[in-house]
Order: structure tokens, then sequence, then C-alpha cells
């Protein structure tokens, strides 16, 4: 049987990458009930970012560790005194870090997206291959159990054959990004498609368990730096057909709903995970399908760090789900003419 949180006793010391807001929501959730994680060191070349961090460490009672903004110093002044990284900056810096970090010998727990394009993914699971490493991608649909339930039933074949995936995405994004990071093409890599709307792509990449072989995708900027509106048509290598519409221009929410058709029953999920019903054969309606435990994401690395589950969202997800944005990307950059996988 796993072991309870307070049966934990090894400590795991562990370098932050990035104290923005994400940060700060995993930073309150490691102190208050993960009292083995041991942050050592955040790095994070923003000021106002750091002291917004403090201020959680003060509230908590626990020390704040001291700053180094500069990784490769990290890497060097910390060398030995470090188990694992939390990387949770933007984007374009995910996989010069997280190469890093794997190639200093620590285990890592990467924000999502994974990468920004495949050729990225490819150079980080040979990294982590090479050396030997733990690489967990920090997506809530990939950890979720809904998720992980749904494709354990796909995989089983007791629902038959996938015909058509079709998921949805959105949430007033525009308005609350203007004027951060995650409007600048060149650190972002990408729109509303590329940041909320990810968790959908990789969600459906993950049902899918199978590679797209062809891709028509449009995304419209609505005057902005990014992509906020995209729809996307696929074919899996099974046949099954895909189609995917993200809007980041809604009135103020957030949601998403994914829905599988097999040949044996219909599938709903989200992006995040969070629910899972299914509809069977004489059923007049969809109905809950009982799942696991939710756990949450720094919990899941340490179990999985520790050997007491398996990986549930590896790179080789986020290596289906760059490719996947590759394709998107040159469709698009062609206004939707199909392009082969």
């Amino acid at each position: 049987m796993p072991k309870t949180k307070s049966s934990r006793k090894k400590p795991i010391r562990v370098a932050l990458v990035g104290a923005g807001s994400m940060a700060r929501h995993h930073v309150r959730v490691m102190l208050a009930e993960f009292p083995e994680t041991e942050i050592e060191v955040i790095c994070e070349p923003s000021s106002v970012a750091y002291d917004a961090i403090a201020e959680i460490f003060e509230l908590a009672g626990r020390p704040l560790p001291p700053n180094q903004p500069d990784l490769d110093r990290v890497l060097v002044e910390y060398a030995g005194r470090l188990d694992a990284a939390f990387i949770l900056s933007p984007h374009a810096y995910h996989h010069d870090q997280a190469v890093a970090c794997l190639e200093a010998g620590l285990d890592v727990l990467l924000e999502k997206p994974m990468v920004m394009n495949a050729a990225e993914a490819r150079s980080l699971i040979e990294t982590r291959d090479r050396k030997g490493r733990l690489l967990v991608v920090a997506f809530q649909g990939g950890l979720s159990p809904h998720v992980r339930t749904a494709v354990e039933m796909i995989r089983s074949g007791k629902l038959g054959q996938v015909l058509n995936i079709s998921a949805v995405i959105w949430q007033n994004w525009a308005d609350i990004t203007a004027g951060t990071w995650r409007q600048q093409p060149a650190i972002s890599g990408g729109g509303f498609l590329f940041d909320t709307g990810a968790h959908m792509l990789n969600t459906v990449a993950d049902l899918a368990g199978e590679e797209f072989t062809e891709v028509a995708a449009w995304l419209d900027n609505r005057e902005r730096p990014v992509d906020i509106l995209a729809a996307i048509i696929g074919r899996l290598e099974s046949g099954a057909l895909v189609t995917m519409n993200g809007c980041g221009n809604t009135v103020p929410s957030c949601a998403s709903d994914i829905r599988v058709f097999c040949t044996e029953a219909i599938l709903r999920t989200g992006a995040w995970g969070a629910f899972l019903e299914i509809q069977r054969p004489g059923s007049p309606e969809l109905t809950p399908v009982p799942v696991p435990a939710s756990l949450g994401v720094w919990d899941q690395f340490l179990q999985v760090r520790s050997g007491r589950m398996a990986n549930p969202s590896p790179p080789e997800v986020g290596l289906r789900m760059a490719r996947l944005w590759d394709a998107i990307r040159a469709s698009a950059a062609q206004n939707g003419v199909p392009v082969r996988c």
C-alpha cells in the first residue's frame, strides 16, 4: 500500500525554477502538505516575482530560500545538494532548463507545455534516457485519475474501436493575459492554443494513444500578437477522426469538454480531467465513472520518484503533442492546407 504523506521521512531537496503565479500555487501546497520537501533555492530573474513568493514562505513560517537568477550557477553552487528541479518558467525556456537539470543529475518536474516543438521533445527524451533520470510533465489532465481511467478503458478494447474524438476548450484568455509574456510569441511559443489550449492538445493526444497522420488547422489572432481562436481537424493512424476547437475570447469563464466516440460506448471528460462519464448501449444518458482518489501534482511526482507508481505523464506523450503542435502551425501558416505528419 502507498505510504501516507505523513509517513514519508526522507527529505527531497528541490530547486524551484520560476516564481510566477503557477509556482506560487504549487509552493503553497508543498509547504502546507509536504514537510519533507525542502526548497533549497529559487531561480527567478524577476525581483517582483521573488518578493511575491517570499510572502508565501513568511505566512507558512518557513525560511525563505535564496534567489539565484542564473540556473547555470545554481547547478554549480548547489551541486550535490539537490535531488530535483521543479521548472515553472515561460515556455521558451523549458527545453534548455530541463536539459541542464537532467545533465546535472536531477529528476525534473516540468510545467506544461513540455517544450516548443518536436525536435526539442526528442532532445529532452534523449537526455533523460542517457542520464537515467526521471522526467514528469505537470499536465493536470495527464496526472488526473479521470483521464488515466479513460485511457485504461480505451486501451482495454472493451469500448470497441475509437471512431471520433471531439474536443473544445474556452477561456477569456485574451483579456486576462494582455500585456504579459503569454502574448509575446518569442517567449510563449504561441497563444491561447499553446497555453490553456495545450491542456486540450495533450489530453487528446493522451486519449488517442497514437500519432496523427494528417492535420488541417486555422488560427486567428483577433488583432493580437498570438492566436486567440483555433479550429483543428485531424486523422489518427487508425483512421479515427479528431476535431478540436479553442476560443480564448469568451465571456469570463474557463472550461473544456472532450468526448471519445467508440463503437461500444461514448466517454466524456475534460482537458484537466476533473470528471469522467460514460454512455453504453441501452443507457439513455451519460453516467459518472468511479475513479481513484485524485492526487496533486507534487504528490504524484514524489510517488513516481519513489517507485510507488508509474509515470502518468511521461515525455513520450509530450512528444506526441509536440508533433501535433508542429503540424497545426504548419497547416495554419498555409491557411488550413492539410499537412501530412
